[in-house]
């Protein structure tokens, strides 16, 4: 099996999201969003953007709380757009889907609140990505979010690297590092801090499809598709138990009153 080069820049482009496999296997990441939209702060007729809704399962959960207001739903994935507006359909109305990158400048006007899970650990550029929320988000503004953080998966990166895909795919930062970017592009009452969820899945089938759709998607695209199954097979061997050791890194914050500084 060919080791590929572990600079992510170095890497196959990546390939799309199995958008309907995650939508079904996504019951952590729905479970952990429900939990951290109840930090947001809402009366109910705000404009609320989910940066980085996947297939819009917790994106419906917002919706419910924004009766009178209204939902940008965003994602990078085309794919992931497709299922978040299959799903967010009966919110239609009051709801815009847009596929987008959180690294560019974002095609929206002023929003009261920015709202993400499971979605800043896939980006590396974390000052661009903070530059370009802030560039949207209202003075006073909140931002509320969780993604992977410092040592997230660390098991399941150690035994794709002995399997034989060495990438670093992700990045899973700190919360003194979030901080300090956080304050850089703008933000005020910043608070971060990492919270352990050694997460269990069902043994065989699950499992494999679990970590073949979230956990090891950029490492499967470095190999052909005959060398997958063994590498898969490898993981799981190595890995044991069907547990992965998540860590999230939660963030709360608000738009400085002053100034709109991206």
């Amino acid at each position: 099996m060919t080791k590929p080069d572990s600079d992510i820049t170095a890497t196959k482009a990546p390939v799309e999201w199995d958008a309907a496999t995650y939508d079904r296997i996504a019951e952590p990441m729905t479970r952990w969003g429900g939990v951290v939209l109840e930090r947001l702060q809402l009366m109910g007729d705000e404009c609320v953007l989910d940066a980085g809704c996947g297939s819009g399962r917790v994106t419906e959960q917002l919706c419910r709380r924004l009766p009178r207001g209204r939902v940008i739903a965003l994602d990078r994935s085309a794919a992931m757009v497709t299922e978040a507006q299959r799903r967010l359909a009966p919110y239609a109305s009051r709801t815009t889907v847009l596929c987008a990158d959180l690294t560019k400048p974002l095609p929206l006007r002023s929003v009261d609140g920015v709202f993400s899970t499971a979605t800043f650990h896939w980006i590396h550029d974390h000052e661009a990505l903070f530059a370009h929320l802030a560039a949207v988000l209202r003075p006073g503004g909140q931002l509320v979010a969780q993604c992977g953080g410092a040592g997230n998966i660390a098991r399941v990166h150690a035994a794709a690297k002995a399997a034989g895909v060495d990438l670093e795919a992700t990045y899973f930062a700190t919360p003194d590092q979030t901080e300090r970017r956080l304050k850089a592009a703008g933000f005020v009452d910043v608070r971060c801090w990492l919270q352990p969820e050694p997460t269990p899945l069902e043994p065989g089938e699950p499992f494999e499809t679990y970590l073949r759709t979230v956990c090891l998607r950029p490492h499967l695209e470095q190999l052909a598709p005959s060398e997958q199954p063994a590498f898969l097979r490898n993981v799981m061997e190595q890995l044991g138990e069907p547990v992965i050791d998540y860590v999230r890194l939660n963030i709360t914050a608000r738009r400085s009153e002053i100034g709109r500084e991206a």
